[in-house]
């Protein structure tokens, strides 16, 4: 579903880019049970074998959304590995909001009109959707946090989000403010866009991130 991101990022920036879908998502192998609470903090360990499997010693992690939270969590539990991190609509806690927005969508789901557009970018929509869409309006969700991730990262963050997101507030921002006190956090926060940022305000989400990695890649060149 990211498309050209990838590619244009690649091109502004003048790094290499890989894009990958986690377990459940797009053409990986499909969902074979219900998400737990911890299924974030557990694609976050799964991927050191991702970076393993490509040899990447120290990365720029790119995430949206779920991946942003995902990004946030690795590099506070494998920050030697990750040189800085853009999180795009980042989850850090549930708010009501979120969970408003979330029940929308599977009534969306289930109208059938998304269900059709998902088909085209996941090969279970049903297992893909529900996976994410149950767990995250279950009870035992609510409590789910990862301050205490965010608060071990020490490299820059890049924290970018819609004003019209549904799916969270700035309050997602500020909690990655408050806690990430060992890193240099900047945010963008951009009127007229929505849940995607890169999607809705490319123009601008693009060539910030590029300018972010360019930033990062020359400090990393720049240590002995």
């Amino acid at each position: 579903m990211w498309k050209q991101v990838p590619r244009n990022l690649a091109e502004l920036s003048g790094c290499g880019v890989l894009a990958y879908s986690r377990y459940g998502n797009g053409f990986s192998q499909p969902l074979a049970e219900a998400r737990p609470v911890t299924y974030m903090h557990d694609e976050a360990d799964a991927l050191t074998e991702v970076l393993d499997a490509f040899e990447i010693g120290s990365a720029v992690l790119v995430g949206h959304s779920d991946g942003a939270s995902i990004a946030l969590i690795y590099a506070g539990e494998n920050g030697a590995r990750v040189s800085g991190i853009v999180a795009e609509a980042p989850h850090t806690f549930v708010e009501d909001l979120s969970v408003r927005g979330i029940a929308q969508a599977k009534k969306d789901y289930e109208a059938g009109a998304l269900r059709e557009r998902l088909r085209r970018y996941h090969a279970d929509p049903d297992r893909t959707f529900y996976g994410w869409n149950d767990i995250w309006l279950s009870q035992p969700f609510r409590a789910w946090n990862i301050g205490a991730s965010v608060r071990k990262i020490t490299a820059p963050v890049l924290l970018i989000q819609g004003m019209n997101d549904e799916y969270g507030s700035r309050a997602q921002l500020e909690a990655v403010r408050s806690d990430a006190q060992r890193a240099r956090v900047d945010a963008l926060h951009l009127a007229a866009c929505g849940h995607a940022p890169h999607r809705d305000r490319a123009d601008l989400v693009l060539p910030a991130i590029a300018a972010f990695a360019r930033s990062v890649a020359a400090r990393v060149s720049d240590e002995p």
